[in-house]
């Protein structure tokens, strides 16, 4: 650029800000296309494209500054080392991810988004602002509570990344007075806060990022297994409260706006899933499922009967209907391929196949519906548990694959089980059952399953994409 740099800058930063507008506009726009299957591929695209505008304008706004300030260069120099190492990063693990990962890989990027957020805050700390009075006031909060909820989001979602990669126990942990250590984590916040604000000291800072990874790390791990989806969402609101903060203390109106969008967005989100799973917010911080052992262990509560894939296959040929409800056991055998297919022959031979997907089947929001959506299943034959509950039991034959705790009668039938009261599809009520399961044992939540013990339910042992594979070939 050329010019009087001080007209340069001005005229960079009107530029920026403009672009900030549209980015903005577009983030509103993929959330908006992302709520729906035949729009999410739409809503992608605009989520990219008001991404690459953000970063289009801040290179320059940096490159602007560069003229007027020697260090500005220097930035110029760093953000672009920034942008090639990230962008090389997420490139990487884009491409390695298997879908069966994507849940662990969303949790560690929210670590990201809240380290991003405590150094931020740490840096406006440490930056003389030359502000005075009640503006200085208003910027040291800032800073506080931006590093606060940095922090948490920060070991928070460590935790949920080491539960999720099954590197750390899902089971909840359970220190004596949890709920005590909590709430006297976010009082001792609440006065670190105020004495900050009067004395901003930097021992203070210190010692509420320390309280803050160390709540944030006991909040997941107090979380069991069963709730891990709703802590992926809770994640996912936190990194955009995080990210909000971080423009308050940057100045920045798109780190603002975005982060708004994604913290109110993800909260409500969470709110969704816990009323899914008929379970308020606060009891899923407070521990989740697991605080109450099961009434019955991980004991069998009878007989199973078990079924090959010929015997299964000759009962598909024969059925009316048909309903597959997937779960997270489907992700991990990439088994969605051949159950597509399966699907396909099926309704050639005049079949009506649904599938059924429970709200937090899987390990993330919307889990089984992008495998399905890979694989290329119609959406139309794909409905949410409210839609095809009431069907089940004018169904002929309901495929479980890899789901355990989303079709537990326990949680509408025993009152003492840790999962009581949570809705679960009704697939009992059908007139056959086949679990596809490579073996006996409790699912993710710890909580055996009386279903596999029905009079109508058989078992069919091994990994579920080579037994949809011998069904195929049976058809």
């Amino acid at each position: 650029m050329t010019g009087d740099p001080l007209s340069t800058i001005v005229l960079a930063t009107s530029v920026a800000t403009a672009a900030y507008i549209v980015a903005g506009l577009l983030f509103i726009l993929a959330l908006a296309g992302l709520s729906k299957h035949e729009t999410s591929r739409r809503g992608v695209v605009y989520g990219i494209a008001g991404m690459t505008i953000a970063l289009v304008a801040t290179v320059i706004a940096v490159g602007a500054t560069s003229t007027l300030f020697p260090q500005g260069m220097l930035g110029m120099v760093l953000l672009i080392v920034a942008v090639i190492v990230g962008g090389a990063i997420g490139l990487w693990r884009a491409r390695r991810v298997e879908m069966t990962g994507m849940p662990e890989l969303i949790a560690l990027l929210h670590s990201f988004v809240g380290l991003a957020a405590v150094l931020v805050g740490w840096n406006g700390a440490l930056y003389d602002t030359g502000l005075d009075g009640a503006l200085a006031d208003i910027h040291h909060a800032e800073v506080f509570i931006g590093v606060f909820i940095g922090a948490v989001t920060f070991t928070g979602s460590i935790v949920a990344f080491l539960k999720l990669s099954a590197r750390m126990p899902s089971k909840p942990l359970m220190l004596p007075g949890k709920n005590a250590l909590n709430i006297g984590a976010l009082i001792a916040f609440v006065a670190l806060t105020v004495w900050y604000v009067i004395t901003p000291e930097l021992w203070l800072l210190i010692v509420v990022t320390v309280l803050a990874l160390a709540l944030g790390w006991h909040l997941v791990a107090s979380i069991g297994g069963g709730d891990m989806p709703v802590v992926v969402s809770m994640l996912n609101s936190y990194s955009g409260w995080a990210a909000a903060a971080a423009g308050f203390l940057l100045n920045n109106d798109l780190l603002i706006v975005t982060g708004a969008l994604v913290g109110s967005s993800g909260a409500y989100l969470s709110y969704i899933m816990c009323k899914a799973m008929n379970r308020s917010f606060l009891s899923v911080i407070a521990g989740g499922f697991g605080i109450e052992a099961p009434t019955k262990g991980d004991e069998e509560t009878g007989e199973h009967r078990e079924i090959d894939a010929s015997s299964v296959a000759e009962m598909l040929a024969n059925a009316s209907s048909v309903v597959i409800t997937p779960g997270y056991g489907m992700a991990v055998a990439q088994a969605q391929y051949p159950v597509a297919e399966l699907t396909h022959q099926l309704r050639e031979r005049g079949v009506n196949v649904r599938f059924g997907i429970h709200p937090v089947a899987g390990r993330l929001p919307g889990h089984m519906n992008v495998l399905l959506a890979e694989a290329r299943v119609p959406y139309d034959i794909v409905l949410e548990m409210d839609e095809i509950n009431d069907e089940l039991a004018d169904t002929t034959v309901v495929l479980v694959i890899g789901a355990n705790d989303t079709v537990n009668p326990a949680a509408a039938e025993d009152p003492g089980s840790p999962i009581a009261g949570m809705p679960v599809l009704r697939v009992w009520e059908a007139e056959n059952v086949v679990v596809f399961k490579r073996s006996m044992a409790a699912g993710y939540a710890g909580v055996q399953n009386p279903l596999f013990f029905r009079e109508n339910t058989q078992m069919l042992f091994g990994d579920a994409r080579e037994k949809v594979d011998e069904i195929l070939r049976a058809l």
